[in-house]
């Protein structure tokens, strides 16, 4: 063989492992890389599959990890193959007495696509209808993502449908995971901030018909249950106390058709119960959209008017600046105040300021709100964190409603001194603030949750506990607190007092428009007295005053959360 010819036929070899490259290339690609993804394939066209869940998505659980807040459930249902089922007529003949059915209701569900059919069955039907044998007819526990009665329903959110192709494509790639346009989405709350997150990939437990080309069940694979230990979920773990949100939500349907009620772990600023009304149920939207018009709004990170509770601050900043003693001396002319009227019409006449804060007397706040100026009430609330509606784990967008500066424009202090005119506060941010309070005048973030879990139950993610700062002194703090039990003992404050554990706290009435009597009703609190656990922050809409609705409301609450300290 001369040179030329050795020369050809190494260039052949070279030219022809070129041409096998990007084959070898590709086939690594199948069988290494996306190996398990068309193993999946090929599986699922061999098989036919039902889901043993409604909903495969990772769990939204309270502060233990425990218990999820949707409340979800276990039912036996009957789950059906149609393309397997010998005779569907007999088989609808014999099934649907035993359902309780027409045999024309049953029959839609007898054809097209395997499922699990929407009747709950008891003991009595579970026995008749494995002994009626039918192939392509089993019974299966199925898991439903939510309960009768889900809790803080607000804040867990809803899902719905996937409205349009652009929407698909924006969820495929949010990450890998695979979205169809028949899938259910989060709309809001948690289920929407954290969708990525949430989605599985596959149900954990699924019914597998083994099939062949003719629909016809495989000798000796038949129909089997399997577990996936995999599906790519993750869990949402809140720092919600799912008992005491259990109590705050009895109680607000006995006594608040319309409001909101914070708890908050006086330790670490942790939220311990949240919840809205009018309330919603997450899997049913349709009647939530047909009723109240706010029904789907998270009432405790909505801005409203805080009222005389904002004289929590206007005290807090004249006492640290050493405009105020308890004991100095103000005059209160009722109606008759120059500046504002007080809603003592009388009059307090002659007041100290302890007593003009435990009766919540406006003139004597809106005489200091003049001496402090502006500027500090400002520095004041934006420390005590009332522009600050960051939630830790839980990010709602901002409200730009919200502004402090505009308490320096014309006309505008006196109203703010008492909460009123362009003050805005969530009940988050008054809980926020109360326990800074508590804390010795220590401001901390609020958090909602405190990370992700995988399928292990290993934290993948975590939210550590909120940043703090100093905003009063702990003199300041602590003469706050003296003022704020007076409330409660001999003040307007009076319905929140606790039997042998005590309370403090304040009131507020906001006045809404329109010329009505009604206010939105305000108390904001903490218990026991010595020791605080639970800081409460109580408003209910279209209420009688402070005092009058909302404490109360704090009472029943803290008397079914707090925990014994003798």
């Amino acid at each position: 063989m001369n040179i030329f010819q050795q020369k050809r036929l190494v260039l052949t070899f070279y030219v022809i492992f070129l041409l096998f490259v990007p084959l070898v290339i590709h086939l690594f690609f199948i069988q290494v890389l996306q190996g398990s993804e068309y193993k999946q394939k090929a599986l699922e066209q061999r098989t036919l599959k039902v889901a043993l869940e409604d909903i495969p998505r990772g769990g939204i659980f309270d502060r233990w990890g425990e218990k999820t807040l949707t409340l979800g459930r276990r039912e036996l249902r009957v789950v059906v193959f149609p393309e397997i089922i010998p005779d569907k007529e007999e088989a609808v003949r014999r099934l649907s007495p035993i359902l309780g059915c027409s045999p024309a209701e049953l029959a839609k569900y007898v054809t097209g696509r395997p499922g699990y059919l929407p009747f709950k069955l008891d003991s009595r039907q579970l026995r008749q209808i494995k002994e009626l044998e039918i192939t392509g007819i089993k019974v299966e526990e199925i898991y439903f993502r939510y309960g009768s009665a889900p809790l803080a329903a607000h804040v867990v959110g809803h899902l719905g449908p996937i409205t349009d192709n652009d929407q698909l494509a924006k969820l495929n790639n949010l990450s890998e995971k695979k979205y169809q346009l028949t899938d259910l989405v989060g709309k809001s709350g948690l289920e929407y901030f954290y969708e990525s997150r949430l989605k599985a990939g596959e149900s954990r437990q699924v019914m597998r018909a083994y099939v062949d080309v003719y629909r016809r069940l495989l000798a000796g694979l038949g129909i089997k249950k399997e577990s996936q230990a995999v599906t790519g979920r993750q869990d949402v773990i809140t720092t919600i106390d799912w008992e005491i949100q259990k109590t705050v939500e009895k109680v607000m349907d006995q006594k608040v058709q319309k409001g909101a009620v914070v708890v908050m772990d006086a330790r670490n600023g942790d939220l311990l119960a949240m919840a809205s009304r009018p309330n919603f149920h997450p899997a049913n939207i349709t009647q939530a959209l047909a009723g109240p018009q706010d029904a789907l709004l998270d009432h405790c990170t909505s801005l409203y008017q805080p009222g005389s509770v904002f004289k929590v601050v206007v005290a807090a900043a004249a006492l640290e600046e050493g405009l105020v003693k308890a004991s100095d001396t103000f005059v209160c002319l009722g109606e008759s105040e120059h500046l504002i009227s007080c809603w003592h019409k009388p009059g307090h006449g002659p007041i100290t300021f302890e007593e003009a804060f435990a009766q919540s007397c406006n003139p004597v706040f809106a005489e200091l709100a003049i001496k402090l100026g502006p500027a500090k009430i400002i520095a004041y609330a934006r420390a005590f964190g009332l522009e600050e509606q960051t939630i830790i784990g839980y990010p709602v967008p901002r409200d730009n409603r919200q502004n402090l500066h505009l308490i320096g424009e014309p006309y505008n202090l006196v109203n703010s001194s008492i909460g009123q005119g362009p003050v805005l506060a969530s009940p988050v941010q008054l809980t926020a603030m109360m326990n800074t309070v508590v804390n010795n005048g220590v401001y901390i973030r609020p958090r909602l949750v405190k990370g992700l879990r995988d399928e292990g139950g290993r934290f993948v993610s975590y939210f550590p506990m909120g940043r703090s700062h100093k905003v009063i002194s702990s003199e300041t703090a602590r003469e706050l607190k003296r003022l704020l039990s007076l409330v409660t003992s001999r003040g307007v404050g009076r319905e929140a007092m606790l039997p042998y554990y005590g309370a403090a706290g304040k009131t507020g009435s906001a006045e809404l428009p329109g010329g009505t009597t009604k206010v939105n009703a305000w108390f904001c609190g903490y218990a026991p007295l010595d020791k605080p656990q639970y800081i409460v922050t109580v408003l209910v809409e279209e209420g009688i005053s402070g005092g009058v609705t909302a404490a109360p409301v704090f009472r029943e609450i803290m008397e079914g959360i707090i925990l014994p300290t003798r």
